[in-house]
């Protein structure tokens, strides 16, 4: 089993960062995001109530299906797509090493 994964991450400049996550934590993608100093805020802290952590999935990962809470923050959120997730709802897990994302731009 790994100790820590990787995520791949390409901001609103388009630029492309590769992101070690640590499984031992408990982390959420915003927590890691923020942990690596690129810009998501985060606002509500990680309870599904902003989409400031907004991003899209650009890989064929499976990941757990969006909470009613999330669908709910998504409903109303600006520049949303079909992949679209919040990510501090994305847990580290094994089962997604190598995730690739995209941070939705900042409203």
């Amino acid at each position: 089993m790994l100790k820590d994964i990787t995520i791949h991450l390409i901001d609103r400049e388009g630029i492309f960062h590769t992101l070690s996550a640590p499984l031992d934590m408990q982390l959420n993608l915003m927590e890691i995001c923020k942990a690596h100093e690129l810009p998501v805020e985060g606002t509500c802290g990680g309870m599904a109530m902003c989409a400031s952590c907004q991003c899209y999935i650009e890989s064929s990962h499976s990941i757990l299906e969006r909470s009613a809470d999330e669908e709910a923050m998504l409903s109303e959120a600006f520049y949303v797509k079909d992949n679209s997730r919040l990510g501090c709802q994305i847990q580290m897990s094994n089962a997604i090493d190598g995730l690739i994302v995209r941070l939705a731009p900042s409203e």
